[in-house]
């Protein structure tokens, strides 16, 4: 894939994964990034980390649950810099917890944000690119949306969700001369890893190892991106053995909290200060 003279849009690119897809789409040569998160100060500082690298960097503080803000905001920015040639949908959160124990708010976040905001973002610039016959979308789901794991059902559920709406895309979207691609990382060291019980036997990839993985992808043309062996390993193993596997999550599961978990659960329900 030629990113030369391009421009790309990439959500949750404050942090994480998003911020090391933007820093290698820029040592590709990519012309142009529009980066787009909630927080405005990190959002600020990887535009500047892009554009030392030499690339233009416009930053764009949005709120993928606000639809309205949304459409206002995209509208401006394909007027002011252009066409967009690539949008990556990395925005996500994820909340863990055993499902009896779950909070709808927590829910209604996560659907809100990996599902509605992806959903809402390919919208307005599926449609653009389909008017210049000529686009990328590459949407971030997850090892988790091959293989569902016990403590993140609806993080799961989001991200199943995620590869249904991307192969669908991929069929209905190829004779505007758009490509759709799904990146399924394992568990990658971010931000939002760092609130998570991680499961045993679990080896950590990082974002930058990810957001190589993505760039080797495209090369190849590949229409799903699975990143490192374990997630080969748990694919193949959910084909071939599927109840063993399940045996296994449950083993590996964190499905007595700990105590920092049990403290994070009071905060969040408002039961101890911080």
């Amino acid at each position: 894939m030629n990113f030369e003279g391009k421009t790309a849009l990439i959500t949750g690119a404050s942090r994480g994964i998003g911020r090391a897809i933007a820093i290698e789409f820029a040592q590709q040569g990519i012309a142009r990034l529009i980066l787009v998160a909630r927080d405005r100060q990190r959002l600020a500082e990887v535009q500047r980390e892009v554009e030392e690298l030499g690339v233009e960097a416009i930053s764009l503080p949005l709120d993928l649950t606000q639809p309205v803000e949304i459409n206002i905001a995209i509208a401006q920015a394909w007027r002011d810099f252009g066409p967009i040639q690539i949008l990556v949908n990395c925005a996500g959160v994820a909340r863990q917890a055993p499902f009896l124990q779950s909070r709808l708010v927590n829910v209604q976040e996560e659907i809100a944000t990996n599902l509605i905001g992806t959903y809402t973002m390919t919208r307005l610039i599926g449609k653009r690119m389909a008017a210049q016959q000529e686009g990328t979308i590459i949407n971030v789901s997850s090892l988790m949306g091959k293989v569902a794991a016990p403590t993140m059902a609806t993080y799961s559920a989001t991200k199943f969700a995620l590869l249904g709406f991307t192969q669908a895309l991929r069929g209905e979207l190829a004779a505007h001369n758009i490509k759709v691609v799904a990146l399924l990382p394992t568990l990658t060291e971010t931000d939002m890893a760092k609130d998570l019980e991680w499961f045993r036997w679990v080896l950590p990839t990082t974002p930058e190892q990810v957001a190589k993985a993505l760039i080797t992808g495209l090369q190849r043309g590949s229409s799903e991106i699975l990143v490192g062996w374990q997630s080969h390993l748990a694919v193949w193993g959910d084909r071939l053995f599927p109840w063993l596997l399940e045996k296994v999550l449950v083993m590996a599961a964190p499905l007595q909290p700990n105590r920092r978990q049990r403290e994070r659960q009071l905060r969040q329900a408002g039961a101890i200060s911080r």
